[in-house]
């Protein structure tokens, strides 16, 4: 008889986040595994807003931990934290995060008396123009007003950048602690020798800030000239803000021609005035405005075209939340089609896979945390997106709410999960409506053993999308599916202790609030290693 060439028999390989073999206690009782520092950091940074409480962490705890974390592998591993912190910030879109990882990165490194990586940590995280004042406040609320080299270095490397005449008028504001001229003074950058006007942009923006009335010059810094005297060209004739060109002229944001507009003109021509130069992120918290000023079906159409085009979303790097958050906003269906376009574009990496797929989805009351700003969006509506994008892009998949709560369901006594009917080549974005109201969300604690064992048949693979917080069972998370079958589990909270062993075998974590990390699951069942998402794009 072959005990090992048998069909079942799949290669081993290895996932980055790694569980050490050690075993805890979780936030809820049950068994948990700690993960090596690296891992436990991926998983922290990824799902972090900095400042937020979640179910079981208060954000200064969160905040904490991922300070120390950042601290241990900034020295002991400072090319793997800086390729880190620069993928955190631009692929992940995390910014606060990646911001506060570099300071305490640099400040780690100093007080540990190493040199080198600080200065290009910070330079890699600061990648818009309000960022420079942004790692200014943070650093001298924290460590005081002196400023250590790398880090006047790292600002001025960025405000070389990044600090440009649109930039000014978008980001140096009355409500900013540290204006433009406040940090030029605090850093001593110099000007670009390849931008010759930036001589002219850094001395205006001292002038600005110390209020001497000074007037830009009108030719090297033409855009301020003309937004200076927009307010007056406005008195004369209101009609100027109705024409495109002009206001691109300006660089009057849509803020400001909002405001100086007032009722002088017509809100839907203002609108479409403005809209060719609207960024990507303005166009998508607008679409409300749109509809009930009244946009023409013409301009309408200009702007879905815009936001359905993956070179745009890629480009724009927004948060797959972000399109679902637009399209519960948008008070008509007309966006429908276009965030439905792009939030597919922004999940390009979610594999085709075949074979039978139980995906399960974590519902219980820890996942019910908002992770939005107005609160608008929960863990849970994001678990959802995940598992219903996954569960349309498998051949077969079964997608399963899950958690302890039988008590809020109509159905037998001991159930402990709610299969979810996948509309087949239908619209993610309706399905994670439907799902949002139509029950899916059970509450309660979270069983996620007896989940694997009601629920798993001869499944190929198991993908669980959850905060890893499982209560305690008889039978471990690990042991309730054969150790044959893989089981990937994609963390949405980044706790500390997982509830399954990770990195080997069978067993891999993943996590984020992008697709980045999918593209290991094919890797991994091909029987290939798998490396951490930077290291795995650059190959």
């Amino acid at each position: 008889m072959s005990r090992f060439n048998h069909r079942s028999a799949r290669p081993a390989a290895h996932s980055p986040v790694t569980t050490t073999g050690e075993r805890t206690t979780n936030h809820q009782g049950g068994t948990g595994y700690l993960r090596d520092t690296k891992s436990e950091l991926f998983l922290l940074a990824v799902d972090n807003f900095v400042g937020t409480d979640t179910f079981y962490e208060k954000g200064g705890q969160r905040d904490d931990r991922y300070t120390q974390l950042i601290r241990q592998v900034a020295v002991i591993d400072p090319d793997w934290c800086t390729a880190f912190l620069r993928w955190l910030r631009s692929d992940a879109n995390m910014r606060t995060a990646s911001l506060v990882g570099a300071a305490e990165f640099t400040k780690a490194r100093l007080e540990a008396g190493v040199a080198g990586y600080s200065r290009q940590a910070i330079d890699s995280v600061l990648q818009r123009a309000d960022e420079p004042g942004e790692m200014l406040g943070y650093w001298t609320s924290k460590y005081g007003r002196k400023l250590p080299k790398p880090v006047k270095r790292g600002i001025a490397d960025a405000v070389q950048r990044l600090y440009n005449e649109r930039s000014l008028l978008k980001y140096d504001t009355d409500s900013k602690g540290y204006r433009f001229g406040d940090v030029l003074n605090l850093v001593h950058a110099s000007p670009d020798p390849a931008k010759p006007w930036q001589g002219d942009l850094f001395q205006y923006s001292l002038d600005r800030r110390h209020k001497r009335g000074t007037v830009p010059d009108p030719d090297s810094l033409p855009t301020l000239a003309r937004n200076l005297a927009f307010a007056e060209f406005v008195q004369q004739d209101p009609n100027i803000l109705l024409n495109p060109e002009q206001l691109q002229a300006a660089g009057l944001t849509w803020e400001a021609a909002l405001s100086m507009a007032g009722m002088k003109v017509d809100k839907a021509e203002l609108w479409e005035a403005l809209i060719p130069s609207m960024g990507y992120m303005a166009l998508l918290r607008n679409l409300r405005n749109f509809d009930e000023a009244g946009v023409s079906d013409d301009v309408a159409a200009q702007v879905a075209a815009r936001l359905a085009d993956p070179e745009q979303v890629a480009k724009s790097r927004q948060l797959p939340m972000r399109f679902y958050s637009a399209f519960n906003a948008a008070p008509s269906l007309s966006w429908g089609h276009a965030l439905e376009k792009a939030l597919t574009a922004s999940l390009a990496n979610i594999p085709q896979l075949g074979g039978r797929t139980l995906i399960l989805v974590d519902t219980s009351s820890s996942m019910n945390e908002s992770f939005s700003r107005d609160g608008s969006l929960m863990r849970w509506d994001a678990a959802a997106l995940f598992g219903i994008a996954l569960g349309q892009r498998c051949s077969d998949a079964d997608v399963v709410s899950f958690s302890s709560a039988s008590y809020y369901m109509n159905d037998a006594p001991g159930a402990k999960t709610k299969a979810f009917p996948l509309t087949r080549g239908g619209s993610v974005l309706g399905d994670v409506k439907k799902w949002r109201d139509g029950g899916w969300f059970l509450g309660g604690g979270t069983d996620t053993a007896a989940a694997l064992r009601q629920e798993f048949h001869r499944h190929d693979r198991v993908v669980i999308v959850t905060d890893e917080q499982a209560g305690h069972d008889h039978v471990e998370v690990d042991q309730s599916i054969p150790q044959t079958t893989p089981l990937y589990t994609w963390n949405l909270v980044g706790y500390q202790a997982g509830h399954a062993p990770s990195g080997r075998g069978q067993r891999h974590t993943f996590g984020g609030l992008t697709d980045a990390a999918f593209r290991m699951v094919p890797l991994l069942e091909a029987g290939r290693n798998a490396a951490w998402p930077w290291a795995s794009k650059a190959a």
